[in-house]
């Protein structure tokens, strides 16, 4: 066999054979794009389908923050009582009377405690025997204080819870004021509106009120609903009125 090629056609190795052409470079030197339709090395433009410099792809933290985002739109200002609160809203008592101040609060808190525990005590002197006990030889106070809330002594004091709880509320329900508020010229008002208070609303002001004064501290409990009130800004609530979700405003004599 030969090597050599068939006639009429030059060798592989011939210089004056046609070879294909390459493009030319670009004038600026800059190179084409690779194959697959990629962004050259060095051209400055963000790889496709979103990159780091790029548009964030879906999900990314660096992009709009999701619904409920704490860094998105700002949640609207807190109100646990459903009016105006301290952060720009509406002032909860604007349009309504001022404030009452303490001392005469206290003075009609006296008068309405003395309402309800003058006809109790009577009624109970004159119907047990109940503030009159014999200490036995080696007995303690602990023990006075067992028979004391035994018996009818429990009975009684069952009785008392009912009367005052039962006071309150229907008085707050019905206009706001107790007697001693009416004397001195006060009202329980609700604090996102100034109306009367609701029954769930006085029932909760009550409870707290006399509840723990009644079964355990009187005492103790009063000088804290004291403080309460005293310390409380701007509304002077004590902890009976932060149950209730009202405040204790003036009203006109």
């Amino acid at each position: 066999m030969t090597t050599e090629p068939p006639p009429g056609q030059p060798p592989e190795d011939d210089p004056f054979l046609k070879r294909p052409q390459e493009p030319a470079p670009p004038p600026d030197g800059s190179q084409g794009p690779p194959p697959g339709g990629g962004s050259p090395p060095g051209s400055g433009a963000p790889p496709p389908g979103g990159g780091p410099y790029g548009s964030p792809p879906p999900g990314s933290p660096y992009g709009s923050p999701p619904p409920g985002s704490p860094y998105g739109a700002a949640p609207p200002p807190y109100d646990a009582y459903g009016g105006g609160n301290q952060y720009g809203g509406p002032d909860p008592l604007s349009g309504m009377p001022p404030l009452a101040d303490f001392g005469r609060r206290l003075l009609a808190r006296i008068i309405d405690a003395l309402l309800i525990a003058i006809p109790l005590g009577l009624l109970e002197w004159a119907s047990s025997d109940r503030w009159v006990y014999q200490t036995r030889s080696g007995e303690d106070t602990s023990d006075v204080i067992s028979r004391a809330y035994s018996g009818s002594g429990l009975a009684w004091n069952l009785i008392g819870i009912v009367a005052y709880l039962a006071y309150d509320t229907i008085m707050l329900r019905r206009d706001g004021q107790t007697v001693g508020k009416k004397l001195l010229n006060l009202r329980v008002a609700m604090l996102n509106d100034g109306s009367v208070p609701t029954t769930s609303a006085a029932l909760a002001r009550t409870a707290v009120l006399w509840l723990p004064a009644l079964l355990c501290c009187p005492c103790l409990w009063q000088i804290i609903l004291i403080i309460t009130i005293l310390t409380d800004k701007p509304y002077k609530q004590g902890l009976h009125d932060k149950a209730g979700k009202t405040v204790v405003v003036s009203t006109a004599p």
